[in-house]
């Protein structure tokens, strides 16, 4: 399966599903990298692996329906199966959300529903939870609100900051969000309009635990 990867920053989890594509883990592989920032660390990472890469930069764009549109066209010219959002900090139009339903992946550090939107570290750290993780899911119009897929789990230490806990979650990206495109390459999950479908069965709205030891 073809797929295109969206970045804004460093792709570290890029480069994890990079490794997974290596190692033969994911039956796909990476068509091409697109970045609206030009100084993107992932960039290199994706040219240091062979992959085509190509710069939008939103700055350019005087609306964001414009720079969705052109985007959008973009990421057609590769006639993608898959679209994985790794660390693409934009919100994205309606249309565009619309035109990839079911086909589009994004990952979120927390444990959703709970703590949609930004500073989850430390705000799990301020409700005094026990535990903590990252979610992947389909992107929906409505921000992490998205049917999961998987989730990763962590537990949350006495003397965590929410730095430590940052480290501790991503590194749980690196394995949930590979073990997540492979199950949308090889076909075991599916959008519907129930939730996510896999083995037959509509998964919980959790989705499945993917926690690495």
């Amino acid at each position: 399966m073809d797929i295109v990867v969206l970045i804004s920053g460093s792709g570290t989890n890029l480069q994890a599903i990079i490794e997974a594509i290596e190692a033969g883990h994911i039956q796909g592989r990476i068509a091409a990298v697109i970045s609206n920032r030009p100084q993107a660390k992932g960039l290199t990472r994706a040219r240091n692996h062979g992959i085509e890469t190509l710069i939008l930069d939103h700055t350019g764009y005087g609306t964001r329906e414009a720079f969705d549109a052109d985007l959008l066209q973009a990421i057609e010219q590769y006639q993608p199966g898959l679209v994985v959002l790794a660390g693409f900090m934009r919100i994205l139009t309606d249309h565009f959300v619309d035109h990839f339903t079911g086909r589009m992946l994004n990952i979120h550090p927390s444990l959703l529903p709970k703590y949609k939107g930004l500073n989850t570290h430390q705000r799990v750290l301020d409700a005094g939870e026990s535990q903590h993780g990252c979610s992947v899911h389909f992107v929906s119009s409505e921000l992490d609100s998205g049917a999961v897929i998987g989730q990763s789990k962590v537990n949350i230490a006495r003397n965590d900051t929410a730095q430590s806990l940052s480290q501790k979650v991503q590194q749980q990206e690196h394995t949930l969000y590979p073990a997540c495109v492979a199950l949308f390459c090889d076909h075991q999950i599916h959008l519907t309009p129930d939730g996510v479908q896999y083995q037959g069965s509509i998964l919980p709205d959790n989705g499945l635990d993917l926690t690495e030891d």
